[in-house]
C-alpha cells in the first residue's frame, strides 16, 4: 500500500497576523444580467414579499452572513445616473447600459436596495460614477443619502419615503478606471486627481466615511503597480483602501494550473501592499493604506454563451457561470489567501451574489446553492476571529503561476468562543494527505467537527433538480492525540477542522 503523503502545519498562539475584519466576507450586486431582476427582486414571484423582494434568496444570504454588499456596479456604474434610480418608479427613465449592452429600467433603485439591505441584514458599499460623471455626483449622492434634512436633496430623500438618512459609510470611487473597456476610462494621473477630489468632497460632507480608490483590474494589466503608485501619489490623503480585482478560469482544462491560481492571487496582494508602502515612504506618511479586494471569483464558463446574447434587452441570462467542484476548491484557496493577508486585506467581495457569477442561483420555481456556496459559507461563519501565522510544510508542484503547495491552509483562533479553526484545501488530485499540527498551546481543545467537501468528479455541478450533488459532509478524519492534531485530507478536498475547548 502506498504511504500517505505528509504535511505539517505550524502555528503559535502568540504569533498573530491580524484580527479578521468581517468585511472580508462581503459580496457584490451589480445591475447586470439577473443579479437584481429575478435574483433579489421579482415582483409577482411566489417567493416575493410585499416589496417584490425574493425571500428565498434573502434566507440564503442570511445563511452566508454577508456583512456588506457592493452596489450598483461594476462596469454598469460608469454610465449610471444615480438620480434615475429614485422617486416614483413610474417616472424613472429607461436607459441603455453600454457596459453590458442592455436596457436598465431603474425599477429597482437606491431606496429599494437600502430596503433589501435591511431585510437581508447587510450594509451598503456604494459606488459612485467617476467614469462619465465626477465630483458633483459625489457631492449630490452623499447629500441625498447621509444628510438628515434641511437641504434640497436630503428633503427629496424624505419626500421619496426615507425620513432618516441612509448613513452609507463605505464608498467606492468609481470602478476599474484603469480598464480601456470602462466608460470614461482615464489615465492613472487623471483618475488619481478626480478620486482625490471626490474623496475630499465625500469627507467634507461626512467626515466619518471611508473611501476605496480603484486599483488595477487585475495583475496582468500593462499599467499594474505603476497605476497604484500614481493613483496613490495623487489621492493618498483621502484614500483609505485601494481595490484589487481578479477572476480565474480553467479554459485550458488544466486543473493543477487552475488550482494554483491562488499563488497568483497571493503575489498580487503582496505586490499591491509593497506599492502602497512605497508611496507611504515617499510621502513620509504615518497613514497606512489597506486593501479592498472587492471583486474576486472564478469566471469563464459563461463567456461563450454571452457572445450570443441579443443586445438592448432587459436583464438577460448573462454571466451565469454554472460552477463545478474544482471551482469550489479554488474558491476555498482564494478565501484562505485573503485570510492569510488579513493584516492588510480588510474588505473583500465575492463577485457576485445571485445568478451572475454567483454562489446562489434562482429560477421561477426556486433557489439553490452552487458548489462555491460552501467554502464561502464556512469561511464567513467560522472564519471570524484572529488569523494565526500559519506555516505549511508540504510538497509543491510546478504551475504557470510558479511553485504551488499541494496543501493550502490557514488557522483562525477565536478566544471568545474558545475555538480553533483550520481551513485547508488538498489540491492533489490523486493522493490523500496526513496533516499534523502541534496544538499543545491550546490545552483542552478537542476536535468538534471535520467538514469535508469532495467529489470523484471535478466537473460535478449542482442544479435545481440535483441541488446537493456537491455538498459537504461530516467525517471522522481528525483527532487530537498527545497535543497534536492529526487529520487526513482526502485528495481534491476542501476541509474545515474545528476544535473547541472542552475542559
Amino acid at each position: 500500500m502506498e504511504e500517505r503523503k505528509q504535511a505539517r502545519i505550524s502555528i503559535d498562539r502568540e504569533v498573530e497576523v491580524s484580527r479578521v475584519d468581517e468585511r472580508i466576507f462581503s459580496s457584490f450586486i451589480e445591475h447586470l444580467g439577473r443579479a437584481v431582476y429575478e435574483g433579489i427582486y421579482q415582483p409577482g414571484s411566489k417567493f416575493a414579499d410585499e416589496d417584490g423582494l425574493r425571500t428565498d434568496t434573502i434566507d440564503l444570504i442570511k445563511e452566508l452572513k454577508v456583512p456588506y454588499v457592493r452596489y450598483p456596479g461594476g462596469n454598469f456604474v460608469s454610465g449610471f445616473k444615480w438620480e434615475d434610480s429614485v422617486g416614483p418608479v413610474s417616472q424613472r427613465p429607461h436607459r441603455i447600459d453600454p457596459a453590458w449592452g442592455v436596457i436598465e429600467t431603474n425599477e429597482f433603485g437606491l431606496h429599494e436596495f437600502m430596503n433589501w439591505a435591511k431585510k437581508a441584514d447587510v450594509k451598503p458599499m456604494y459606488t459612485i460614477n467617476l467614469g462619465t460623471r465626477g465630483v458633483s455626483e459625489a457631492k449630490d449622492v452623499i447629500e441625498y443619502c447621509n444628510i438628515k434634512s434641511g437641504t434640497y436633496l436630503s428633503d427629496l430623500r424624505r419626500k421619496n419615503g426615507a425620513e432618516e438618512p441612509f448613513g452609507i459609510k463605505l464608498w467606492c470611487l468609481g470602478n476599474e478606471m484603469d480598464g480601456p473597456w470602462q466608460m470614461g476610462h482615464k489615465t492613472a494621473r487623471e483618475y488619481g486627481r478626480i478620486a482625490h477630489e471626490a474623496g475630499r468632497m465625500l469627507k467634507f460632507i461626512d467626515p466619518s466615511v471611508e473611501c476605496v480608490a480603484c486599483g488595477s483590474s487585475n495583475s496582468s494589466m500593462p499599467t499594474f503597480a505603476s497605476w497604484e503608485r500614481t493613483v496613490l501619489e495623487e489621492s493618498y490623503d483621502t484614500t483609505d483602501y485601494i481595490s484589487l480585482h481578479t477572476y480565474y478560469g480553467n479554459r485550458d482544462n488544466n486543473t493543477p494550473d487552475f488550482l494554483a491560481s491562488s499563488v497568483d492571487m497571493d503575489q498580487f496582494i503582496s505586490s499591491v501592499v509593497a506599492t502602497c508602502d512605497y508611496v507611504k515612504a515617499v510621502k513620509r506618511s504615518n497613514k497606512k493604506i489597506n486593501l479592498s479586494f472587492d471583486e474576486w471569483n472564478v469566471w469563464y464558463h459563461s463567456n461563450e454563451a454571452d457572445t450570443k446574447l441579443e443586445k438592448w434587452v432587459q436583464h438577460p441570462h448573462q454571466l451565469e457561470d454554472i460552477y463545478n467542484f474544482e471551482d469550489a476548491l479554488l474558491v476555498g484557496s482564494m478565501l484562505i489567501t485573503l485570510l492569510r493577508h488579513a493584516d492588510r486585506v480588510k474588505i473583500a467581495c465575492l463577485a457576485q451574489l445571485v445568478n451572475v457569477i454567483a454562489p446562489i442561483m434562482t429560477s421561477d420555481t426556486g433557489a439553490w446553492k452552487q458548489t462555491i456556496f460552501y467554502p464561502y459559507l464556512h469561511a464567513s461563519t467560522m472564519g471570524r476571529g484572529t488569523v494565526l501565522n500559519t506555516a505549511v510544510k508540504v510538497d509543491t508542484y510546478e504551475s504557470k503561476h510558479g511553485d504551488a503547495p499541494f496543501v493550502d491552509a490557514v488557522v483562525i483562533a477565536d478566544e471568545g468562543q474558545e475555538t480553533l479553526t483550520l481551513f485547508a484545501v488538498n489540491k492533489d488530485l490523486k493522493s490523500d494527505y496526513s496533516v499534523t499540527m502541534d496544538v499543545r498551546q491550546f490545552e483542552g481543545y478537542q476536535v468538534q467537527e471535520h467538514i469535508l467537501l469532495t467529489n470523484e468528479d471535478l466537473k460535478a455541478v449542482n442544479t435545481e433538480e440535483k441541488p446537493d450533488n456537491v455538498a459537504p459532509v461530516f467525517c471522522q478524519n481528525s483527532k487530537v492525540e498527545d497535543g497534536t492534531l492529526k487529520s487526513v485530507l482526502p485528495a481534491r478536498s476542501w476541509n474545515v477542522v474545528r476544535l473547541k475547548k472542552t475542559v
